[in-house]
Formats: structure tokens, C-alpha cells, sequence
């Protein structure tokens, strides 16, 4: 069991970067390193199966626990699958499927932060009252527009993603007139709508794989530095993802390798946040950007 989170900021320090903290219902955190989040999902058609849980008690704390002894700082909860053409389901299926996850990993990791992966504000207010910390949006609150103001009242730490359309429209909405630049101009727009809102810290998804060719997804890492005059921390979730494996031509479950290899070139581009579904390998990649960079 985690007693205490490795990063929680103690009260005699005061003084860090803005990039370099999070804070989570009342508590600071130092990101003196990259994070990794881990993925679970309690969904039965997410695109890499592995990843997914049943709602079953015992295999979802072991999950849990295997995630956060192998270097996890976040776990991240979603019950509706973003994949292109998944099934749509109700507000009340995916609350069924969510909630008893989040309180069980809250009761047995009363220190690891969680995240619930959500686009609509109701079974984001329904996880943050079960335990979750913080919100991971990835419409950016585009598909639901109470969901900003809603993280605003709640006080949270909102992951807010760009995306086009929706999940089963993005791919044919890769049309940019400049790719950084347009979204540059969604991320100052998004941010000056949490701001609005009350929300004090955003972290920014640039969205790998959603309404991006192969292209333009590695165009982006090879221009993360152009982000990071954002004053705020930058997740990246390339993991196993069509980016990975149809660019060299394998399945989601061959991907580790390739996903590892992009792993380190998002560190190298200041990414602060790694959404994985490996958290082992992510650590160890991390450990060796440490050695050669920091």
C-alpha cells in the first residue's frame, strides 16, 4: 500500500517553477521529474486489451498496485473507449463502470493521484466525488459544455486535449492551415476558458492520433519546444497508439518498442507526463532521460 505519495510538496517549501507543480485539493506536488500515468481501462472494446480491467474488486487493485510499484504517479480511469467507431454508451453505463473502480483503488492507494478519462461533467462530478483528483478530457470540453465550468466549481486539475470532431469524425478533420499554430490558437482560447471558470491548473494533451494523420502526429513531437512557452505541464499519450503500429507495420501488442523509442523523444521535447499503458518501461525510460539529460 502507498502511504505517501514520493512527490507531495512539503509546507516549508513554497517555491518552484510554475511548470513544475500541480495542485490537487489543496495539496502541492513537485514534478522534479517526468510522471508517468497509468492507463486503466474498465471498457471491453479499448483498442489494446490488455489495458482493460473488469470491474471485479481484487483484479483492479491488483492492477493498481502493480502500476504504482512500478513508478506510476497517476492512474487513469476510463469506462467509454475514444477508439474510432466504439460503441456509444449511456451516461449511466459508463458511471457503472468507473465508480466502483475509482473507490476501490481510493481505499486501497489513499495517496496515488487518479484521474477519471471523461468528456461528459456528470460522470466527471460523480468520479471526483468518489475519489478521483483530477478531470482528463479529451474533447477539451467541445463535446460537453458544461464540463469546464463544472471542473471550476470543483476545484481540480483539468487535462484538457485537442481534438476535432469527435471520435468517429476526427479522421477525415486533418486539415490544418498550420498545424502548431491552430493548435496553439485552441490551447489559448481553452485556456482563457478555464481561467474564466476558476480552474488554476490545466494540463495540455496535444492529442496524438486524434484528427491527425501519421504525418502530422510526429510533426508535433518533432515540434513540442514550440508548446512549451505554455506556462502549464504538457502530457503526451503516444502509447501503442496507429502512430506506433502502422507506421511500422504491426499490431498494438507488438508497439512496446516503438512506443518506448517515442517515449524518449517526447522527454527530450519536454513533455512532463506520460499516459502509458507500460509503466515499467516508461520508468526505465525516464531513468535514462534522467541520466543523459538532467
Amino acid at each position: 500500500m502507498v502511504r505517501n505519495h514520493p512527490n507531495k510538496i512539503k509546507n516549508e517549501d513554497t517555491l518552484f517553477p510554475l511548470k513544475k507543480t500541480l495542485q490537487v485539493k489543496g495539496k502541492l506536488y513537485r514534478l522534479d521529474e517526468p510522471w508517468v500515468m497509468g492507463i486503466i481501462n474498465t471498457t471491453p472494446d479499448s483498442f489494446y486489451g490488455p489495458s482493460r480491467v473488469s470491474v471485479d474488486q481484487g483484479q483492479v487493485i491488483e492492477r493498481a498496485i502493480q502500476m504504482v510499484a512500478e513508478g506510476a504517479s497517476i492512474l487513469d480511469i476510463g469506462g467509454y473507449s475514444s477508439r474510432p467507431h466504439a460503441a456509444h454508451i449511456s451516461e449511466q453505463e459508463e458511471l457503472n463502470r468507473v465508480i466502483s473502480v475509482i473507490d476501490t483503488i481510493r481505499k486501497a492507494l489513499p495517496e496515488i493521484l487518479i484521474s477519471i478519462d471523461t468528456f461528459r461533467h456528470k460522470v466527471a462530478r460523480e468520479a471526483v466525488l468518489a475519489g478521483a483528483d483530477m478531470v482528463n478530457d479529451i474533447s477539451g470540453g467541445e463535446l460537453d459544455k458544461k464540463m469546464i465550468p463544472e471542473i471550476g466549481k470543483m476545484g481540480v486539475p483539468y487535462i484538457c486535449m485537442h481534438m476535432k470532431g469527435t471520435p468517429d469524425t476526427m479522421q477525415q478533420l486533418t486539415d490544418y492551415e498550420n498545424l502548431e499554430n491552430d493548435i496553439m490558437f485552441y490551447f489559448s482560447n481553452k485556456l482563457a476558458q478555464c481561467k474564466n471558470a476558476g480552474i488554476k491548473d490545466v494540463i495540455l494533451d496535444l492529442g496524438f492520433g486524434f484528427a491527425k494523420t501519421i504525418d502530422q502526429n510526429y510533426h508535433l513531437v518533432h515540434s513540442l519546444d514550440y508548446f512549451s512557452t505554455l506556462p502549464v505541464l504538457i502530457l503526451g499519450g503516444v502509447s501503442r497508439k496507429s502512430m506506433v503500429y502502422k507506421l511500422l507495420n504491426c499490431t498494438p501488442a507488438e508497439a512496446l518498442n516503438g512506443t518506448t523509442a517515442l517515449h524518449m523523444a517526447l522527454l527530450i521535447g519536454g513533455v512532463h507526463i506520460l499516459r502509458v499503458h507500460d509503466v515499467k518501461q516508461a520508468t526505465e525510460t525516464i531513468t535514462i532521460y534522467k541520466q543523459l539529460y538532467t
